[in-house]
């Protein structure tokens, strides 16, 4: 059973008629060999003496005309024996039926197969490779002669794996051979990630506006590898549709219905189908096969003249038909247009006389050589060792079909010629594919050139073999098309799928600062951990960059320059004050706290120094608590000058207070004086102006050098206390800080305790403040040097410089929060050492005039018409008066 023609032929549409079964048309060169190398293989079998010797094959070759309908009704004639179909009676005469080779394409075997289950009559097919055909249970008598597609599936998801294809579309026929075999290959493919751009089926029945639609998903669609499951017949009307829109840059993988087919490698198909790969079943060469097809007898039966007419596109006619079939062949023709019976085939480049890719037409070979050796074996069974109940045989002339069957099953023979051994294994045979590349020649025409083999039987990994050099693809590119919805994720991204598209289609998102991907088309990324932070790339995680205020940089060389010059400037006025130790500004001054003073500054300086380099346990309780300390041991020497310039000032305001009540007391005698001439009461009066604003008052000087010494060594003591405590209980210590720069590991110290040290810098703030306050209220008190305000204004830039430090500080990261600490540091103790030391330098190295006791003690100032000056001039004021009085009292 072959399918000469590729359609039944249209009906007249008239039911009034007795039914007759439908005319064929549209007549398959490719086909027609097929039955020719099965008349020849039989003429062949026939003519050797080692292959059923006893025996002659027959045949009867019945048309399906590639429908099911056909296929079935031939089915059913073949089991009658007669032109009428009469379902279970055989009643045809003659030699016994032994198999049915055919029907051609899957469809067509799986409906004569069911039929012919039912009898257990064997059916060795040629060309039908559906995967559905394997099940035994529905088809106990299929076999076939050329691979299941299950390794035709798996061979064509292995090509699209093994080119990086993720992005295919898919066409199959409508049948069970192109919907078993897509739906194989799709399984695979999604199953390794690729995607199905679009999936569409050729209709059986013509049907433009279906091609029509196709066409325009092709167009549309951006899927450059399109993989077809069809027979070339239900193929052939979608590639002439496409050569009318002119559709290229696809390539097509082809399956082995039609990679070979003359009906689709027609001229022009180049420009669609050049690059196409395929995979072809096994291919060989049939010594003597091209010389019975050139011999053809024209009129050897209706189908040969048929294959003449169209051949040659003539006609015979009834007379010559008759006249040339009793003449010898050199002496046959008529006059005319008609056929004459000897043109000659070999001028002709026709598919039927192509033997240059003999693969179906192969199969067809070893499928009746298969049924030859089975015939074989049951012929030369010996007696009593036969396969069936009591070691029987079966009787060559009078067989069941099943005893054939067994026979089959179970044959092992090499194919002539070409050394092929075959078997069947559960009906099928090995899965041997070439893969074929259509390539244009020289002569502008397709040629199938073999690029690789496919062995089903090999382990995975050596199945496919590709020699990829000798791949011309489409537009004769010398690459490998890319084929995807999306291009690779590099590393460094991850895939961000798309809502309600397929995976295949994606967008790549960079990876997070922090993570990386260091895999192409990662569907997470992976987050650093630890010390680790991703590079500028993102696909690798690097150590962090180590970062501290390092003292060979330029910001920690200036900050050391500018910290050595100021405990330089502050031993340098210590030197000042050593030297001028015995003069009444430094004795004024308390040499002691001053020096403590100056000691505490120059600690300051220093200290800022130790904030540099990379923390270590030492570093950071050295730092934090010299800090401490100095500002402690600074603040409660300036808290105690400005305890004793206040109660100074209180105590001066309340002599200020009595001396003007004295004065007026004074200035009312020496009225009185003068009027009467009594000068001895105001020299009494005078004398207690005089008492006081001597430094001998108590009122005054109560609070002496020891006291304010005293205020120092307390308030010191109590921070040297609280910062022993915070040493032992949680002393500060180096740290790796991650969270504050992610790209980045600060090494800092950490304080250990919140609560410690907001307490002990707290405890600096409220000596700052109480100096501040002290200073502030004794601001009034007037000598040369208002050391008051100076104190006064130092508290203030002490306080300006930390409270502008807070916010810089919390707006800086890293390094740079150690240098506004520092610079804080330097800047508050710069304006202490300025605001107080500058004034008194100044006096005793560029004003030694005034370094006298007189300019040591403090000024009166005019108030409410009272006397005006020191307490000294006062006193000599009145002495002057009592003079004067005097003077006048001896004139008078």
């Amino acid at each position: 059973m072959f399918p000469v023609h590729s359609r039944i032929a249209s009906s007249d549409g008239n039911t009034s008629r007795v039914p007759v079964s439908s005319g064929c048309e549209g007549f398959n060169f490719r086909t027609f060999r097929w039955t020719q190398t099965m008349l020849f293989a039989i003429n062949e079998i026939n003519g050797r003496n080692d292959l059923l010797p006893n025996t002659d094959l027959g045949y009867v070759i019945y048309d399906s005309c590639f429908t099911i309908s056909k296929a079935v009704e031939g089915t059913l004639t073949y089991l009658t024996g007669q032109d009428e179909a009469v379902p279970n009676y055989r009643c045809g005469t003659g030699a016994p039926l032994a198999s049915l080779v055919g029907a051609g394409g899957s469809d067509l075997s799986i409906a004569t197969a069911r039929i012919l289950g039912l009898y257990h009559f064997p059916q060795v097919s040629y060309s039908s490779t559906c995967s559905a055909l394997k099940s035994k249970f529905q088809f106990p008598t299929f076999l076939r002669t050329i691979p299941n597609d299950d390794h035709q599936s798996t061979a064509m998801a292995q090509m699209v794996l093994h080119f990086g294809w993720t992005w295919v579309g898919t066409i199959a026929a409508d049948d069970d051979y192109g919907k078993y075999g897509i739906k194989g290959f799709k399984e695979q493919v999604e199953e390794a990630g690729v995607c199905i751009s679009f999936s569409e089926v050729l209709p059986k029945v013509s049907s433009p506006e279906a091609i029509q639609r196709i066409v325009q998903t092709v167009v549309e669609s951006t899927a450059k590898i399109i993989v077809v499951f069809s027979s070339d017949v239900d193929l052939s009307p979608l590639i002439a549709e496409l050569l009318q829109h002119n559709v290229t840059n696809r390539t097509w993988i082809a399956s082995e219905a039609w990679v070979t087919s003359a009906l689709i490698n027609h001229p022009g198909v180049s420009s669609v189908l050049s690059g196409t790969l395929g995979f072809g079943v096994k291919r060989a060469d049939i010594p003597g096969l091209q010389r019975h097809l050139l011999d053809l007898d024209p009129y050897d039966d209706g189908l040969t003249e048929e294959f003449w007419e169209t051949l040659f596109n003539c006609t015979f006619s009834d007379k010559a038909r008759w006249l040339n079939s009793t003449l010898p062949r050199a002496a046959r023709g008529v006059p005319g247009g008609l056929c004459t019976g000897t043109e000659s085939l070999a001028q002709l480049n026709n598919t039927y006389s192509d033997i240059s890719q003999l693969r179906i037409t192969y199969s067809v070979y070893k499928a009746v050589y298969a049924v030859a050796h089975a015939l074989h074996n049951l012929e030369h069974c010996e007696r009593g060792k036969g396969p069936f109940i009591g070691n029987s045989c079966a009787d060559i002339t009078d067989f069941e079909p099943w005893q054939l069957m067994y026979y089959l099953k179970n044959v092992r023979f090499k194919v002539p010629n070409t050394e092929e051994e075959i078997y069947f294994d559960d009906g099928d045979v090995e899965g041997f594919y070439d893969i074929i590349n259509w390539q244009v020649n020289s002569n502008g025409e397709i040629s199938y050139v073999t690029v690789g083999r496919y062995n089903g039987s090999a382990v995975p990994e050596d199945r496919m073999n590709i020699n990829h050099h000798s791949i011309v693809w489409n537009n004769e590119m010398l690459k490998p098309p890319r084929s995807v919805c999306s291009e690779n994720c590099q590393p460094g991204t991850r895939k961000g799928i798309r809502q309600g598209e397929p995976v295949c289609c994606f967008d790549c998102i960079p990876c997070a600062d922090g993570e990386i991907s260091n895999t192409t088309n990662a569907r997470e990324c992976i987050l650093c951990s630890g010390d680790y932070w991703s590079n500028d790339a993102n696909d690798a995680c690097v150590p962090k960059i180590i970062e501290f205020l390092a003292f060979g940089e330029p910001l920690g060389i200036t900050l050391i320059v500018i910290s050595a010059f100021g405990a330089l400037v502050t031993i340098g006025v210590g030197v000042v004050f050593i030297v001028h130790i015995g003069t009444p500004l430094v004795k004024a001054n308390d040499a002691l706290l001053s020096f403590s003073l100056l000691l505490s500054l120059v600690v300051t300086f220093l200290c800022a120094i130790v904030f540099l380099g990379e923390p270590q346990h030492w570093s950071c309780m050295t730092s934090q608590v010299a800090l401490a300390l100095g500002f402690a041991l600074c603040l409660s020497s300036i808290m105690g000058k400005a305890a004793v310039l206040m109660l100074r000032a209180q105590a001066l305001k309340t002599a200020r207070t009595r001396a003007r009540a004295a004065a007026k007391a004074a200035k009312a005698a020496v009225e009185a004086a003068a009027d009467s001439g009594r000068p001895d009461v105001i020299i009494t009066n005078t004398n207690n102006i005089n008492d006081a604003n001597t430094c001998a008052n108590p009122e005054v000087d109560y609070l002496t050098c020891a006291h304010q010494r005293a205020i120092a060594a307390v308030a010191t003591l109590i921070q040297v206390i609280a910062c022993t405590v915070w040493l032992i209980i949680l002393p500060p210590h180096p740290v790796k800080n991650t969270s504050a720069q992610n790209i980045k590991i600060i090494l800092e110290c950490d304080e250990g305790s919140v609560v410690f040290i907001c307490c002990i810098f707290g405890y600096d703030i409220l000596l700052a403040l109480m100096a501040f306050i002290f200073a502030f209220i004794a601001r009034k008190l007037e000598d040369h040097f208002s050391e008051a305000k100076s104190v006064t204004f130092g508290m203030l830039v002490f306080f300006i410089v930390w409270i502008s430090f807070v916010p810089a500080y919390l707006s800086t990261r890293g390094k740079f929060m150690v240098a506004v600490q520092i610079f804080a540091i330097l800047a508050s103790s710069f304006g202490m050492l300025t605001c107080i030391f500058l004034p008194k330098c100044y006096v005793l190295l560029v004003k030694p005039e005034r370094n006298t006791e007189e300019m040591m003690r403090p000024r009166a100032r005019p108030r409410d018409g009272t006397w005006t000056g020191t307490s000294a001039s006062l006193a000599t004021a009145a002495t002057e008066v009592n003079a004067t009085i005097a003077s006048t009292a001896i004139d008078d």
